[in-house]
């Protein structure tokens, strides 16, 4: 089924033409991305579909009665929302349903006759569409997704307003999640989420039942959830049915047709033209009016075809001239007994680790692991709490930030680089093409570049000084799929050691030969790149599915060992009163399957007055027991 069509879609903004000439369907169950260069109007797709913004040509087709959710812009919420009462406004319809079901209830003790007879059956079709919609099955579905975004219990309690830009992301899409639209429409869904997050994202999609369109820069992702991708181009939208592995072969295949036809197309051409002047030749030679006929019709011809235009396929061939790059010695990097904390929170400690010469290694691990202060640290920017750090000998380390800046940034591309180095324009010209800054390309002030631009402005000077050892930090962060797999080239031609922080799988894959993962404040290392390493991890997992790291079981240990320290007496104490929270817990287990069976009782005897009147006064008692029995197991919880 046909879930959503477009037909010759085009965009203007004022008098520029972003785009033209687009079409393209999506059917039921499809996980589709889009992909192209950066302003192609990628997004502003997504909000045309959503009627955010308009278009001047072309039509759209949406199935009726088709829901859309849409995560890109986060939503302004007053002070005092909760993060859990945002996750909750997803079921806003079934909170509604389960209100009136309760004002009903409150009502059954006082009205008789025929009203509480109309009373009863609204409550029982209010029932049966509470349980189609989902009702007794709500605070399961938030647990799931609440926990495959790592969204805590802490975090939910917390002022929506008061959340990183990282963490409204991630609520505002477990929001849409829970909402299940029939059309989910993600850009960038991968943002600020970590690795872990992003797996349990992925398999979610992959079993999602609606259709999914996805805007992506995360290739990793886009090859593990999508089975079809649409490439945006000016005048057009290009179909590949497979995902972005597929995509790209696909469209070097395709690339190599549309060249072949070209090129056959053109000698024909050359055959005509020189047809044409062969029969004019013979038409002042031989002073013959039919040769200048034939000509004539042969022109004519000519006219009539349509020429292709010439395939360009955007080949990034970047170069370094890295021949008098000073080789370090085979140590590059040793840390011994390394640790760092902030406050009460342990990054990592006693890390060991040695980092050779030309090696490229990938440090990964959750959000907030200590990757980026490893790197600090070894930079010289922040101290390590223990241990030490030795540099290799003829080591020189070059650092690409997150975010990069330069001191004057109304400076050209080329004003800068002669500048910093003192060198002549023409030399600066050539280093700069090397790393694909041609012609006008150089004359751009740095203010007005892309990131990906200005990490290549940055590589490039950080190669002509000769750095043998690069750090960098998240490098393709905000970059597009272009100018990420330039930034690869460059790094795969670089013949000295990296050393690098990414969350970009496919990133790492092309660069990484071997990975570290930060886990509970220790470094474990695997020679070999993403892939390798969750082949490892799976085989750990076959081994021993519940196997716990050394570090967390430790932790719990101390824990324990330092509550008994600090007040022994209290053990006797704590025995006792756990004992009766376990009882407590278990009552009101047995009074919650008590409600859920006299509930399912009452669902199926909707229609009988006498038996809801009863039921209904041993449901409030119920009830009431089960919040006294909350109020005292709380009690006993608080008083630990």
């Amino acid at each position: 089924m046909i879930e959503l069509g477009i037909n010759n879609l085009a965009k203007y903004y004022g008098a520029t033409k972003i785009f033209e000439k687009i079409s393209f369907e999506i059917k039921t169950g499809e996980r589709i991305g889009l992909i192209g260069q950066n302003g192609c109007g990628k997004t502003s797709i997504f909000k045309i579909l959503m009627g955010l913004e308009d278009y001047q040509e072309g039509d759209i087709n949406i199935r009726k009665d088709a829901k859309i959710g849409y995560l890109n812009q986060i939503p302004d919420y007053d002070e005092n929302v909760k993060t859990i009462e945002v996750i909750r406004m997803a079921f806003d319809n079934v909170f509604l349903i389960k209100n009136k079901m309760k004002e009903l209830e409150m009502q059954f003790n006082t009205l008789t006759g025929s009203e509480l007879e109309k009373a009863i059956h609204n409550y029982g079709r209010l029932s049966e569409h509470f349980e189609l919609e989902g009702g007794y099955e709500l605070e399961t579905k938030i647990s799931k997704i609440t926990e495959g975004l790592q969204i805590t219990e802490a975090l939910k309690e917390m002022s929506f307003q008061s959340l990183s830009g990282g963490e409204k992301t991630r609520v505002t899409l477990g929001k849409i999640l829970l909402e299940e639209p029939d059309i989910l429409l993600l850009d960038e869904p991968t943002n600020h989420l970590d690795l872990e997050t992003i797996s349990w994202l992925e398999n979610f999609l992959k079993d999602y039942k609606g259709c999914v369109f996805i805007i992506s820069h995360d290739r990793y992702f886009l090859d593990n959830v999508v089975d079809k991708i649409i490439e945006l181009e000016y005048s057009k939208a290009s179909i590949y049915h497979g995902n972005y592995s597929y995509y790209v072969l696909e469209k070097e295949r395709r690339f190599l047709i549309d060249y072949k036809n070209y090129q056959n197309q053109q000698k024909k051409i050359e055959q005509m033209e020189n047809q044409i002047k062969r029969y004019r030749i013979w038409g002042a030679m031989r002073d013959s009016d039919k040769m200048y006929k034939r000509a004539k019709e042969l022109e004519k011809r000519l006219e009539k075809i349509d020429v292709h235009d010439r395939p360009v396929l955007d080949a990034k061939i970047v170069s370094f001239n890295q021949g008098n790059i000073e080789r370090t010695g085979n140590i590059v990097l040793n840390t011994e007994q390394i640790g760092k904390s902030f406050e009460d929170k342990t990054l990592f400690s006693n890390i060991d680790l040695t980092i050779f010469y030309q090696n490229r290694v990938c440090i990964i691990g959750k959000n907030g692991s200590g990757k980026s202060t490893f790197l600090k640290i070894i930079l010289e920017e922040l101290k390590p709490d223990s241990g030490s750090i030795k540099i290799g000998s003829q080591v020189k380390i070059g650092y690409l930030p997150q975010q990069v800046e330069f001191a004057d940034e109304e400076q050209t591309i080329l004003e800068y680089f002669s500048g910093q180095y003192d060198i002549t324009y023409e030399i600066a010209r050539r280093q700069l093409a090397k790393v694909l800054f041609y012609q006008d390309d150089v004359n751009k002030k740095i203010k007005n570049l892309s990131g990906g631009e200005k990490s290549r402005l940055k590589l490039c000077s950080l190669t002509f000084e000769k750095v043998n050892f690069m750090i960098l930090d998240e490098p393709t962060n905000h970059l597009d799929i272009d100018s990420r797999e330039v930034l690869e080239e460059m790094l795969m031609e670089y013949e000295g050691t990296l050393l690098f922080v990414s969350h970009d799988r496919y990133f790492i894959n092309k660069v990484a030969d071997n990975i570290i993962e930060i886990e509970d404040g220790s470094f474990k290392k695997y020679d070999g790149d993403y892939n390798y390493y969750l082949e490892e991890i799976k085989k750990q997992k076959e081994k021993n599915p519940t196997l716990l790291s050394k570090s967390t079981v430790e932790k719990e240990i101390k824990k324990e060992v330092r509550k008994k320290k600090e007040n022994p007496d209290k053990s006797k104490e704590d025995t006792q009163r756990k004992k009766m929270i376990e009882s407590i817990e278990k009552e009101i287990e047995e009074m919650e399957l008590k409600l859920k069976h006299l509930e399912e009782e009452m669902d199926n005897h909707n229609s009988d007055i006498n038996y809801l009147k009863d039921a209904f006064i041993e449901k409030e008692k119920l009830v009431n027991e089960l919040e006294s029995a909350y109020e005292t197991w709380e009690s006993y919880n608080l008083s630990q």
